[in-house]
């Protein structure tokens, strides 16, 4: 190896574990949680799409209403954490944390009502 990507490597494990240490400190448990499931529904994501490439897309109404599904799933999290962190009291002026889940628990009713009637 050389001296130069022996640095990069140092270096990018030093920035890796200073923002572990960071949001370990710093991020609060409701948002840790969100992660986990933003975390999980982004793995699903991927395992459809290998898994499609690999076997293929014979009822491709599942295949498409799946993907679509969690894609949806992972936007909405990601509305849920925004309006859940803290530090955004100030974009979200009327809407408190639990309003922001209500609305994401019905948007994932209208969600998962929606791909149920697609996959036919």
């Amino acid at each position: 190896m050389t001296r130069r990507s022996v640095m990069s490597s140092t270096t990018l494990t030093v920035v890796l574990k200073n923002f572990y240490d960071e949001y370990m400190k710093n991020t609060p448990k409701k948002l840790k949680i969100v992660d986990a499931y933003l975390t999980y529904i982004l793995v699903t994501g991927v395992l459809q799409f290998v898994y499609c490439c690999l076997v293929g897309t014979f009822p491709f109404n599942s295949f498409l209403s799946g993907f679509i599904c969690t894609i949806g799933c992972f936007v909405l999290g990601v509305s849920l954490r925004l309006q859940a962190n803290p530090q955004n009291k100030i974009h979200f002026r009327g809407i408190s944390p639990e309003r922001g889940f209500a609305d994401f628990i019905f948007a994932h009713i209208i969600l998962h009502l929606v791909t149920m009637n697609f996959i036919g």
